[in-house]
């Protein structure tokens, strides 16, 4: 579904995409005995120009996943004030001196992962009257260069964030992309079920419909959407 020249893909040509994921994701959702309306995409805008976001707008997107907080306030500041209902997911990694910002800005923040940040954007969040929703970001292939708690320590800081009554809403990860992420996304599932967690944030362009099998709520898009990125962003989320 991805082009090679996606930063100069027309209005029709995103819109074209957004609807063959739409479809995809109504058949993996049928073939899974579930509802499509079950699962809500984000659409990855990271590093994409002006004129991409405008056309997938424009074709009814309204959901939006972004990696940096300093980023995404360049890029929807504007668009917030004049389209009230976008939601914007923060998906990349936070730092406690950007909790604030982020609680700010952002309606879902997806990748808690340590007791610190959780005191942190429980302090923001009561600082400025807020209570964005909150994933927790599980390391499921403990790999040391990504983030996420580890899944041993998965449930200790799912008490800790519901001790300080962050509004937490379910768990997100992103699989090693050298192996395959059906084993993943179960742990994923065992570790939500047993916290009694609904929402499970997982699956990217490539195995977004592997995701919904194994029971994802929300699905990161972005390459297939917008098509191949000129310059490569590890590690990917989308």
């Amino acid at each position: 579904m991805a082009s090679s020249s996606p930063d100069h893909a027309g209005a029709s040509s995103v819109a074209d995409r957004l609807q063959g994921v739409g479809r995809r994701i109504a058949q993996a959702c049928r073939a899974a005995g579930r509802a499509p309306d079950g699962v809500v995409l984000t659409a990855v805008t990271k590093t994409r120009p002006p004129e991409a976001i405008d056309a997938i707008l424009a074709a009814g997107q309204r959901v939006f996943g972004e990696n940096r907080v300093q980023e995404a306030q360049a890029r929807w500041a504007d668009r917030r004030l004049a389209i009230p209902d976008l939601e914007l997911r923060l998906i990349g990694p936070l730092q406690t001196n950007k909790a604030r910002d982020a609680v700010a800005l952002f309606d879902v923040i997806e990748t808690l992962d340590r007791p610190r940040l959780a005191e942190a954007l429980a302090a923001a969040a009561a600082k400025l009257g807020e209570r964005p929703r909150v994933l927790i970001q599980v390391n499921t292939g403990a790999e040391p260069q990504k983030a996420g708690v580890l899944p041993a320590d998965a449930d200790a800081l799912i008490a800790r964030a519901r001790s300080l009554d962050l509004n937490l809403e379910g768990l997100m990860c992103i699989p090693p992309a050298d192996q395959a992420p059906d084993a993943h996304f179960a742990l994923l599932g065992q570790i939500a079920r047993r916290n009694d967690l609904r929402a499970l944030s997982m699956g990217m362009s490539g195995d977004y419909e592997t995701a919904i099998r194994f029971g994802a709520t929300h699905v990161r898009v972005g390459s297939a959407l917008f098509g191949e990125r000129n310059t490569p962003q590890t590690p990917s989320m989308d």
